[in-house]
């Protein structure tokens, strides 16, 4: 479908549940003053705002048998599983406003169900700093932002495994992880062993983004639905430093505009996850407005002098 048939659904999560710092609950407003609205209204046939999803508050605990804040945790994942199912089965593309990483756990599950319905592919796109492939087992923290993926494969409570009583796993074979730089020395063995297929900050210095992309994006038609978890971290934190977790050596500002552009090139683009920007450690919203830019790619804005 292209962009201009498409029609958007922008749903906030406020929450910094998941997270090691406060500051990402601001996240969808930050987007919102940086004109994410109006930038997606230029390019896609209609924009709606659903606004904020109300959930628990951040009671800012210590991890529980090595989870922090689980009920709540679940409790936000309930809520834009809902919502972003609700918005699917409209037959409209989501885009969640976060909100911290644990998030994509409620959103990819929205979209494995509603392509059990459809009859279609999924493929996952995960643009992060991180493999956020942790389980109590192999981190001190116990924050869940760092654990969404392994969730979601099957390595995690059951309440957030099987979500809203979801039956089955994410398939690692639907899963491509880019711009990966910072890994924890247990989570690398996990990974490993799960075969996960990562895309690294060494693979995109030595192929190039380009080929990067053409990897990633291998094997997808005209029945894949392309779900892209865009956590703000994945740039480097020269372009975009208001992140909680900021990481140096990620992709530059034509790294990152080229990957969403390929993205774009498909048509393909069924729901998007746009997490972890923070707004208190920000200058003067640029990481949003830097975001806001690169979704326009996403949805079809090209910087290239092409004819359509």
């Amino acid at each position: 479908m292209s962009e201009r048939r498409k029609r958007v659904s922008l749903v906030g999560a406020p929450t910094d549940i998941g997270a090691g710092m406060r500051g990402a609950s601001m996240g969808p407003e930050a987007l919102r003053v940086a004109g994410i609205h109006a930038a997606l209204a230029a390019r896609v046939a209609e924009v709606e705002d659903r606004g904020n999803l109300g959930g628990p508050g951040n009671p800012w605990q210590k991890p529980v048998s090595g989870y922090r804040h689980l009920p709540e945790v679940v409790s936000w994942n309930l809520l834009a599983f809902e919502a972003l199912h609700d918005v699917l089965a409209a037959g409209r593309l989501p885009v969640l406003l976060g909100g911290d990483h644990c998030l994509g756990i409620g959103s990819i599950r929205a979209a494995m169900r509603h392509c059990r319905e459809t009859g279609k592919h999924l493929r996952v796109l995960w643009l992060d700093a991180h493999a956020d492939f942790n389980t109590p087992a192999i981190t001190p923290s116990g924050n869940l932002h760092g654990m969404p993926l392994a969730c979601l494969c099957g390595m995690g409570p059951t309440e957030l495994v099987h979500l809203a009583g979801e039956p089955g796993r994410l398939p690692i074979e639907a899963l491509r992880l880019i711009g990966v730089r910072s890994v924890d020395e247990g989570e690398r063995r996990l990974v490993h062993e799960s075969r996960l297929e990562v895309f690294d900050m060494r693979f995109i210095d030595e192929w190039g983004m380009r080929h990067t992309m053409e990897q990633a994006l291998s094997g997808i038609d005209e029945n894949t639905h392309l779900h892209v978890s865009f956590d703000v971290d994945f740039l480097d934190p020269d372009l975009a430093p208001g992140v909680g977790t900021t990481v140096p050596g990620g992709p530059t500002y034509r790294e990152a505009q080229l990957c969403m552009e390929m993205i774009a090139d498909t048509g393909l683009l069924g729901s998007l996850d746009i997490v972890e920007l923070n707004p208190a450690l920000d200058e003067r919203n640029r990481s949003a407005l830097v975001v806001v830019d690169l979704v326009e790619s996403l949805f079809g804005k090209s910087t290239l002098m092409r004819m359509g």
